[in-house]
């Protein structure tokens, strides 16, 4: 490729560190839309003859053929997926495929290809993001009455419901999704006919190559064009923040199957024994999905690193781009799809949940409540009054509401028989009606808001 230029090849080594067929084979698809949009338009605009376009639109169209079928060959000396299919077009229709490089640059080729690629993975991710959300709606719609605890500090708060807990990483995912079609937004400006730097002084069409590829249309400074991987860190940015959501499943669901908690069965295909311990049934895949994000993370950094302090324009550093994205974009696909195979076919023991919600307390915020209410105690002084009634259940190995009306009376005289009425679990989530609350009937509101966005 260098040979009017250098009088020697490069060395072995150089053409190690050099190549990164190994990689960017994995935009074979991309660079053969984006070569067929730009031979199109160089026909179009009269700078390349018909003929010739002709030719290199069915040479393309067979390379992509012996793709899908053999998958993409690896030759180091040819470096990069742009050009492994200019050199093998030159082996189907001869010299007719040099006139494809026409007017661009590998610079703005791999710019274009690579944005391809990463919209391409963000409706994947799109659509396996709307999977799981239907998944949890699901379970939550199955769960809206059944109470369990409710943690701060993983201490036991207030009760709650598990529809209600399932739907907050119904909304966690609902952002989730709206950062990455934020990312496909900003992304969606086309590179082609930047060339090197400068543009071109070839008469192209770039609103032509940007419309038949699917773009907004073209982007607006060269030199900007070929530099930006702004695109490729918003993907790796909302993976991160989405796999962080799942590693927060994943480490819930894998306290819940330990035995101390034991509210969850997670399901056979999901979990695995160990080698020496008969009894043993771990939580893998929910492990695998809490390392990932590290993994995800880590990619994020990497790229990240990579750009810090490039001086306009490329930069043989960009070359390193496409392994974190490849990498992150894969751990991602698997997470989600784990996760939600597992919570699809996780049984929760509600029984164990119920009755862990009513053993620690769960309805003190409701004794208080109820002073502020029928007695009109100030809160900060109900508190207290609070603590003094867990203090005398715990003294006493009892819930609260099996205190009895005369302990009750001594801690303080408003506190009559009418307060039992609240201090049960039941009687504790049906009465968090507010907006976003854990009463079921707004649970119900919750699911039917998410039904009607996810059959949008």
């Amino acid at each position: 490729m260098w040979g009017g230029r250098f009088a020697g090849g490069p060395s072995a080594l150089m053409r190690e560190i050099n190549a990164s067929i190994g990689f960017d084979k994995r935009l074979w698809r991309q660079d053969i839309a984006a070569s067929l949009a730009h031979v199109a338009m160089l026909e179009t605009q009269g700078i390349v003859s018909e003929e010739d376009e002709s030719a290199i639109a069915e040479g393309l169209e067979r390379i992509e053929d012996e793709y899908c079928l053999k998958g993409v060959p690896e030759d180091p000396a040819l470096e990069d997926i742009h050009m492994h299919v200019e050199a093998r077009l030159a082996e189907l229709i001869g010299p007719a495929a040099g006139r494809l490089h026409t007017a661009r640059s590998r610079n703005d080729q791999v710019a274009t290809d690579f944005k391809l690629w990463v919209r391409d993975s963000i409706d994947e991710v799109d659509r396996a993001l709307n999977a799981f959300q239907r998944v949890l709606v699901a379970r939550a719609e199955e769960h809206a009455e059944s109470v369990m605890p409710g943690f701060t500090h993983l201490q036991t708060a207030q009760p709650v419901t598990l529809g209600h807990h399932l739907m907050a990483y119904y909304e966690m995912l609902r952002r989730d999704r709206s950062r990455f079609a934020d990312a496909r937004a900003r992304l969606n400006q086309c590179p082609l006919g930047a060339a090197a730097l400068a543009g071109t002084g070839f008469p192209i069409d770039r609103e032509a190559t940007a419309a038949a590829l699917g773009f907004d249309g073209p982007t607006a400074n060269s030199l900007d064009s070929v530099s930006d991987r702004d695109f490729a860190l918003d993907y790796l940015m909302a993976a991160t923040q989405c796999v962080l959501h799942l590693s927060r499943l994943a480490e819930e669901l894998i306290v819940w199957a330990s035995q101390p908690f034991g509210f969850v069965r997670l399901p056979d295909a999901f979990s695995t024994g160990s080698s020496i311990m008969p009894q043993k049934r771990n939580p893998d895949a929910a492990e695998l999905v809490r390392g990932h994000a590290g993994r995800i993370a880590g990619a994020m950094v990497s790229l990240t690193m990579t750009m810090k302090g490039l001086p306009l324009a490329y930069s043989k550093d960009m070359q390193d781009d496409k392994p974190p994205v490849f990498e992150a974009h894969d751990l991602l696909m698997l997470s989600l799809q784990a996760l939600a195979g597992m919570v699809e076919a996780t049984d929760f023991d509600t029984g164990r949940m119920r009755a862990a919600a009513e053993a620690g307390f769960a309805t003190a915020t409701d004794l208080a409540d109820w002073l502020v209410r029928e007695a009109n105690v100030p809160f900060r002084e109900a508190h207290h009054i609070t603590g003094r009634a867990v203090k005398a259940a715990e003294e006493r190995g009892c819930a609260l509401a099996d205190l009895s009306d005369a302990v009750l009376g001594e801690i303080d005289p408003r506190l009559d028989a009418r307060v039992r009425a609240v201090l049960t679990v039941d009687a504790s989530v049906r009465s968090r009606t507010s907006y976003g609350g854990t009463a079921p009937g707004r649970v119900r509101e919750q699911i039917k808001r998410a039904k009607k966005a996810l059959a949008g």
